[in-house]
């Protein structure tokens, strides 16, 4: 089985239309950096209005450009999730401080809540459990809150391999989901192959955790720029068959697509309605503009962007 589409431009302009593919991209978010969405000059011209917009907080960014990318996008019409990375986050105070200028200067009412990609965290957090626990965000009045999900598993967090801390966490979250007045999902890593992601989300659901789903896709992007991601990333199994792929030469230049991978999932959406896999999250990682192109290109009048 193909896990990953490599194809020219032409062929994509001429693909006949998918009805399922095109329910499933619907209400998809997308994930921006400030430096990436400074390059963009109207999101109104690439995304649909009211998309969900990410925006990561790589360490070493300033709170104050974190919250103007927020502030940019926001005012263009769109609803801004900047990313809450806990082992970053200092204390509460800043926390707190954190939350009040997006909620102030930017109108922020979503976070995606996460550990975070450094090894030792910088202050008294280490988990987006804790985060949670301070109770910040509930009094704050946030309306969305997202947190972190793996189908191919966490070696940060499950070093010898398995799930089981990964697992013994979602359990809590979904206990938190209980309680707390804000809607969560789980926003995954990005991966390439149907069959385990559907794998993964079934057994969540018979472990019943029930929180709704948003499966992280890789954009258009090189397959180069692809492995360079996964390698950062940690991902596991899409890595190595990334890697199968670099060994042929004559698919090393031709762009990565995810056609194959959303098409299958969006059968089996179709097919299983209550299938836990609620929206798709993009990793634009060959660029913005590119991601958002294909999303036009395959899902219909939903994804037409708000400024034609």
């Amino acid at each position: 089985m193909a896990l990953l589409n490599f194809r020219k431009r032409d062929d994509a302009a001429t693909a006949p239309r998918n009805a399922d593919l095109e329910a499933f991209l619907k209400g998809y978010s997308i994930e921006v950096m400030p430096r990436t969405a400074a390059k963009v000059d109207d999101f109104r011209a690439l995304l649909p209005e009211g998309t969900r917009v990410y925006i990561a907080h790589i360490e070493g960014t300033p709170i104050e450009e974190m919250v103007a990318t927020a502030k940019r996008i926001a005012e263009e019409g769109y609803n801004v999730m900047p990313h809450f990375p806990a082992r970053i986050i200092k204390d509460a105070a800043t926390l707190e401080n954190w939350i009040a200028m997006y909620r102030g200067e930017a109108g922020v009412e979503q976070a995606l809540l996460l550990a975070g990609g450094v090894t030792s965290p910088h202050g008294e957090f280490d988990s987006s459990m804790q985060l949670m626990e301070t109770g910040l965000f509930d009094k704050a009045g946030f309306k969305r809150l997202h947190v972190a999900g793996h189908p191919e598993g966490n070696k940060d967090i499950d070093p010898n391999g398995g799930d089981a801390v990964v697992m013994d966490a979602l359990r809590w979250k979904q206990k938190f989901n209980e309680t707390t007045d804000a809607e969560m999902a789980l926003a995954t890593q990005f991966a390439f192959d149907a069959d385990p992601i559907i794998a993964w989300a079934d057994r969540l659901k018979s472990e019943g955790i029930e929180i709704p789903i948003h499966i992280g896709i890789a954009g258009p992007a090189k397959l180069q720029t692809l492995i360079k991601f996964a390698i950062a990333c940690g991902v596991g199994p899409s890595l190595k068959v990334l890697q199968k792929r670099a060994m042929d030469v004559s698919k090393l230049l031709l762009p990565y697509e995810p056609t194959d991978v959303l098409t299958k999932l969006a059968a089996h959406k179709a097919a299983n309605p209550d299938f836990n896999i609620d929206k798709v999250h993009f990793f634009p990682l060959g660029g913005i503009k590119t991601n958002a192109n294909w999303a036009i290109e395959n899902g219909g009048e939903s994804t037409r962007p708000a400024k034609q």
